[in-house]
C-alpha cells in the first residue's frame, strides 16, 4: 500500500510583513499542514516566535497546525500551546529530565485536545524514543541542529527514520514520522524513500515562483 506523504511549509521561512498571503499562498498550493518553530533562545541558540503568532494565525487557514517547540521547559507550556491553536504539539526530548516527565507531557497535551509528537536531535539515539512511540501520534527527526533555518541536511537522519518505520510498521503503531532540515526534492525523496510521512520544508517554498510545482513534488 504506497504511503500518503504530506508537506508541512515553515513559516520560519516566510516574510512575515506578508504573513497571511504567504499562508494562502502554501495553502492554495497543495499543502497540508503549517509548520510553527517556535525557539526560546535557550534550548536553542536562537528566538523566533510564540504563542501571540500562533493565535493571530490559527483561524486564518484550513491547514493543520503543527508546531514544534524547540524550549526548555515544554511541560509548562504544552497546555498553552494546545489551547491558543496547536493541533499537533511536538516537543522534545532532550528537553525533559526524566521518562515520566515525557509521559505526562504526552498526556497534557491528548487531555487538552490535541496530537502529541516527540522530536530528536541529529546526536540523540533514535533507539531512545522507541519506547513512547505507542503513545505518541508523530516523531520528529531534525535533520539538522535545531535552531537556524536553511541548513545542510544530514544524511544521518535517514537511518533513523528506517529504524522507527520497521518499528513502526513490525508493531502496528499510529504514528507519523517527521523530518526538518534541509529538505528540496532531492532529499525528500531520499527520506520519502526511508520511510518519513511529513517532510517539513522552509526556504525550498517561500519566496519562489514555482511553488505549486514544488509541493507537489515533494507529495509524489
Amino acid at each position: 500500500m504506497k504511503r500518503r506523504i504530506y508537506v508541512s511549509p515553515s513559516i520560519l521561512s516566510a516574510d512575515f510583513l506578508r504573513l497571511g498571503e504567504e499562508i494562502k499562498s502554501i495553502e492554495a498550493n497543495g499543502a497540508d499542514y503549517l509548520h510553527f518553530d517556535v525557539m526560546d533562545g535557550h534550548f536553542v541558540p536562537n528566538i523566533s516566535f510564540g504563542l501571540p503568532v500562533l493565535k493571530n494565525v490559527k483561524g486564518s487557514h484550513g491547514l493543520v497546525n503543527d508546531v514544534h517547540i524547540m524550549i526548555s521547559n515544554p511541560k509548562f507550556y504544552a497546555e498553552r500551546f494546545v489551547k491558543t491553536g496547536a493541533d499537533i504539539l511536538t516537543f522534545h526530548l532532550e528537553a525533559c529530565e526524566s521518562e515520566q516527565e515525557v509521559r505526562e507531557i504526552i498526556d497534557i497535551i491528548h487531555q487538552n485536545g490535541a496530537k502529541a509528537g516527540l522530536s530528536i536531535k541529529p546526536k540523540t539515539d533514535v533507539k531512545d524514543c522507541l519506547k513512547y512511540l505507542d503513545q505518541l501520534d508523530l516523531l520528529l527527526v531534525m535533520s539538522v541542529e535545531p535552531g537556524f533555518g536553511g541548513q545542510a541536511f544530514m544524511p544521518s537522519a535517514l537511518e533513523k527514520i528506517r529504524v522507527l518505520r520497521d518499528y513502526i510498521d513490525s508493531h502496528k503503531l499510529n504514528c507519523l514520522i517527521e523530518v526538518d532540515g534541509g529538505i528540496n526534492q532531492e532529499t525528500g525523496d531520499l527520506c520519502k524513500e526511508a520511510g518519513v510521512d511529513i517532510l517539513v520544508a522552509g526556504s525550498y517554498l517561500f519566496g519562489v515562483a514555482d511553488q505549486k510545482e514544488r509541493i507537489e513534488g515533494l507529495k509524489k
